[in-house]
C-alpha cells in the first residue's frame, strides 16, 4: 500500500479525537499507543481516556509512563458521587429526547439478569461522564479500541451526547458471543467500523445487518518496521514466546513440544494469571526456559534481534502484532493456522503454520526449521517484506485518518483499503 499524504489542513473536524479503550496504557496492547502516537505525528489532536486505570506492571518504559499521566479515566471521576450527577443533570437539561434515547438503548442492549443489568446501568452512568469530559475538551469525535464494555459506554455516550464514535474490531473473543456485546447495534450506531482483517470484516458482516456493511473498513494494525532495523543474520535454536500467559495462548502446548528437543532453549516475556501454573509445568525442561516477565517495547525489540524463531501457539487471535514484530525483525514465524494470521502469515514462505493444540505437529515444525539456517533467513526476509507491504505503522494510520477526515466531512472513503490511486 503506498503512502498517504495529509496536511494538518486537511483534518477540520477530525482534528479534535479522543481514544478511548477498557484499559490505557497496557503493555499487552502496545499497539493502541502506537497508533495514537502516529495520527498524533499527522497533526490529530488526541485525548486519551480509559474506563479503568492500569497496573503499575503495565507501565513498562516510559512511554506507557507519559501516557498513563496524560490519560483521563473515567470510573476514577464517576466514584465522585456529586461530579456523577452533575455530568447526568447536564445532559438531562440540554437535552431530554437524547437523553431518554440512550436510556432506551441502554435498556434494549441489556442482556437480563441481575448481574447483567447492573453492569448495564453502570455503562450508562459512565457514558455521562465520559461524554461531559469530551465535551469540556471540545472533543468531536471518539475512536474506541476493543469492541466490548469500553465500546458499550462509547455507544451510550455518542447516543446521549451526539458526538459519534467508530471502533476497532479485533476479535476473536468478541464473536464467540457477538449477541451478548451486541455487537449488531454497535456497528449500526458507529460512524465506521475499523476491521483488522478481511476475516474479521466476514465475522462482523456475519452479525450485522447488509445496510452497514459498507461502513466496514479494513485498517490493519501496524509496526514502526525501523525499530526493527539492524538486527543480525541469526539461524539457531533460541525461540521467543511473547504474549498474555493465559491459556488462549497455547503455551503448554509448546511446552510439551520442547520435552523431546533438549537443544532447544525457549525466552518467555509476558505476565498473566497462569504464569505460575506455567513455570511449574517448565521446570521438568530446565533452565532452557526462562520467564522474565513483561518488557518495554525497546526490550522487546532487542529479544526479537537476539533471538531465532519465533513462537505463538495461540488457539484464538485476531492478527497478532507481536507476530508483525517478529517479521519486521526478519525473523522466521511459527504460529497456528486460525483466525486472520493467513493473511499476515504465508505457509512455508514467511513462517509456519500448524494446526492449534497439535503437539507432534509443532514439534516437528520447529524440529526441521532449526535444523535449516537458510529456510530461517529466507523466511525471515520473506516476513519482513510482507511487513513493509502491507502492515506499516505510518500507512495504516494515514488510512485511518483518511476515514476520520472522510466521514467527519461527510465524503467516506468507499474502498475496504485504499487503491493504489486514492493512496498517491
Amino acid at each position: 500500500m503506498g503512502e498517504i499524504n495529509m496536511t494538518h489542513s486537511d483534518l477540520g473536524d477530525a482534528e479534535k479525537l479522543a481514544y478511548l479503550t477498557g484499559e490505557y496504557p497496557r503493555a499487552t496492547d502496545t499497539f493502541i499507543q502506537r497508533e495514537v502516537a502516529a495520527l498524533r505525528d499527522l497533526g490529530h489532536n488526541i485525548t486519551t481516556c480509559s474506563i479503568r486505570k492500569t497496573g503499575a506492571e503495565h507501565l513498562v518504559g516510559e512511554e506507557q509512563k507519559a501516557e498513563a499521566a496524560n490519560t483521563f479515566y473515567v470510573l476514577n471521576a464517576a466514584k465522585k458521587p456529586i461530579h456523577l450527577l452533575k455530568c447526568h443533570f447536564k445532559f438531562l437539561r440540554e437535552n431530554p429526547a437524547r437523553y431518554a434515547r440512550a436510556a432506551w438503548l441502554a435498556l434494549r442492549t441489556n442482556q437480563g439478569g441481575l448481574r447483567n443489568s447492573i453492569y448495564q446501568f453502570f455503562y450508562f452512568l459512565e457514558a455521562a461522564v465520559l461524554g461531559a469530559h469530551l465535551r469540556d475538551n471540545g472533543v468531536t469525535h471518539l475512536h474506541n479500541h476493543i469492541a466490548k464494555s469500553s465500546c458499550s459506554v462509547a455507544m451510550l455516550m455518542s447516543e446521549m451526547t451526539g458526538i459519534p464514535f467508530s471502533f476497532t474490531l479485533h476479535g476473536p473473543d468478541i464473536f464467540f458471543a457477538p449477541g451478548f456485546w451486541r455487537l449488531d447495534k454497535k456497528i449500526e450506531k458507529a460512524k465506521f467500523v475499523s476491521c483488522i482483517s478481511h476475516y474479521c470484516r466476514s465475522q462482523a458482516m456475519a452479525h450485522s445487518d447488509s445496510a452497514h456493511w459498507d461502513k466496514l473498513h479494513i485498517v490493519h494494525c501496524g509496526v514502526d518496521p525501523a525499530r526493527y532495523d539492524g538486527a543480525p543474520a541469526r539461524g539457531g535454536k533460541r525461540l521467543l514466546f511473547v504474549g498474555r500467559l493465559a491459556a488462549v495462548k497455547g503455551l503448554p502446548v509448546l511446552l510439551e513440544a520442547l520435552k523431546g528437543q533438549p537443544d532447544l532453549s525457549l525466552t518467555v516475556i509476558g505476565d498473566g494469571p497462569d504464569r505460575k501454573a506455567l513455570e511449574r509445568a517448565a521446570k521438568p525442561l530446565g533452565a532452557r526456559i526462562e520467564f522474565v516477565g513483561y518488557k518495554s517495547q525497546t526490550e522487546v525489540a532487542e529479544a526479537l534481534k537476539s533471538h531465532d524463531i519465533f513462537v505463538l501457539p495461540s488457539f484464538a487471535e485476531g492478527v497478532p502484532v507481536v507476530l508483525m514484530e517478529a517479521m519486521a525483525t526478519a525473523r522466521p514465524v511459527v504460529t497456528t493456522q486460525i483466525a486472520g494470521v493467513p493473511e499476515l502469515v504465508e505457509d512455508r514462505i514467511s513462517g509456519r503454520l500448524v494446526a492449534p493444540g497439535d503437539v507432534d505437529a509443532l514439534s516437528e515444525v520447529l524440529a526441521d526449521l532449526v535444523d535449516s539456517p537458510q529456510s530461517q533467513s529466507d523466511m525471515g526476509q520473506a516476513g519482513r517484506a510482507k511487513v513493509l507491504k502491507e502492515f506499516t505503522l505510518s500507512s495504516e494510520a494515514a488510512w485511518l485518518s483518511q476515514l476520520l477526515i472522510g466521514y467527519a466531512a461527510g465524503t467516506p472513503p468507499k474502498a475496504l483499503r485504499p487503491t493504489s490511486k486514492e493512496a498517491l
